[in-house]
């Protein structure tokens, strides 16, 4: 008997193939440990309320980048390195994944509208990959590399949306994913 995958193994899956062949074979770069955070990171940001999962001291939402460097700024420790990981998740996310949300993401009247995503992505990766002990010591290098690698990683999800987007409609509903690449539960 052949086991059933769940939605999300089958988006995992779905965003391995494409991560890897991408990297691979147009980048040029055999990374797994980096390959694996991206397709983790795909799937994660598959689900909205992952996006804009993290929450400020009220239980506001942070769903803006400035809000979220002014939130880690008063945390301490793994919560302050969580949140930091999370920018450089989310810049990367939008500006890798869905470039075309950036102009309303950083619209005249939101308070990203005069900030770098790149920039904050680039040293929230960096302050979060200083955090080398126990439990990060395996994620501190893929975090760092991410740092200085932003642009190729940005350029590279870029890829792997092209190519997700190739797909048959039909078969991105298979993997409990819309056309514009949004979740349909």
């Amino acid at each position: 008997m052949i086991p059933l995958m769940t939605g999300e193994e089958a988006l995992r899956r779905l965003f391995a193939a494409l991560t890897e062949q991408t990297f691979q074979t147009e980048l040029g770069v055999a990374d797994p440990a980096l390959t694996d955070y991206l397709v983790d990171l795909l799937v994660r940001f598959a689900r909205s309320e992952a996006v804009t999962g993290y929450r400020d001291a009220e239980g506001r939402r942070l769903t803006q980048v400035v809000d979220m460097l002014q939130e880690a700024e008063h945390r301490q420790a793994k919560p302050r390195r969580e949140l930091l990981r999370h920018i450089g998740d989310y810049t990367l996310f939008w500006t890798g994944v869905f470039p075309e949300a950036l102009p309303r993401l950083q619209a005249p009247d939101r308070k990203d509208y005069l900030i770098s995503y790149e920039q904050h992505g680039r040293k929230s990766y960096l302050i979060a990959s200083r955090f080398e002990e126990q439990p990060f010591e395996n994620e501190a290098p893929v975090l760092r590399r991410l740092a200085e690698e932003y642009d190729l990683c940005r350029q590279g999800l870029s890829l792997v949306r092209q190519e997700w987007d190739r797909l048959p409609a039909e078969e991105l509903t298979r993997y409990g994913m819309a056309e514009d690449g949004s979740d349909t539960d």
